[in-house]
């Protein structure tokens, strides 16, 4: 750059083939520079194939791992959930008793059916539901047999009572129903 003319450049001079100038490089070697780069075109195109792959499937892993993830944060706060409604299953059980003992106090035993109702509500909310057995056809999977009566009273294999009440939490078995099974008298021949 000329320092008393700052907005002119000197151009650089270059050197130019001579258009005349016989060309060095002869057919067998641009045959073989040209494979050459092929080659190395292929090569680059492959790597760049398997890192693509590489790639998504990272990509794919890593989706599932969130997914994975989350499936068991849900699954643990469902199950923490369940474990504290399991706790507070012996009080429900406690204030269920106490609704079935005749009180000469009317106003305590109406405060603790209040209580009760307040409660077995946030329960229900929660997702506590009780399993109806009375009436029912025994089932293994939600009864717990306590007694066995023979009686002709009702068809057999019906729960006639329930000791203690079942309950499912989110469409999953908390605890089992205790219950009072019909069965028929065995016929003596």
């Amino acid at each position: 750059m000329d320092p008393k003319n700052p907005t002119t450049d000197p151009v650089e001079e270059t050197p130019v083939a001579d258009a005349g100038a016989p060309d060095t490089v002869s057919t067998g070697d641009a045959a073989a520079q040209l494979a050459a780069m092929a080659g190395e075109r292929d090569q680059l195109a492959a790597e760049k194939a398997e890192l693509q792959d590489r790639l998504l499937r990272r990509q794919a892993e890593f989706e599932n791992y969130r997914r994975r993830v989350d499936r068991e944060k849900s699954e643990f706060a469902q199950y923490a959930a369940g474990e504290a409604l399991s706790a507070m299953l012996p009080v429900l059980d406690d204030f269920e008793r106490a609704l079935k003992q005749e009180s000469t106090d009317k106003d305590y035993q109406r405060g603790v059916e209040l209580i009760y109702t307040r409660l077995f509500d946030a329960l229900k909310k929660l997702g506590l539901e009780p399993i109806a057995s009375v009436g029912q056809p025994f089932d293994p999977y939600i009864h717990q047999a306590v007694d066995r009566v023979e009686t002709e009273d009702a068809e057999d294999q019906t729960v006639l009572d329930e000791y203690q009440r079942g309950y499912n939490f989110k469409g999953r078995q908390l605890r089992p129903a205790m219950v009072r099974v019909a069965v028929h008298p065995v016929k003596a021949e």
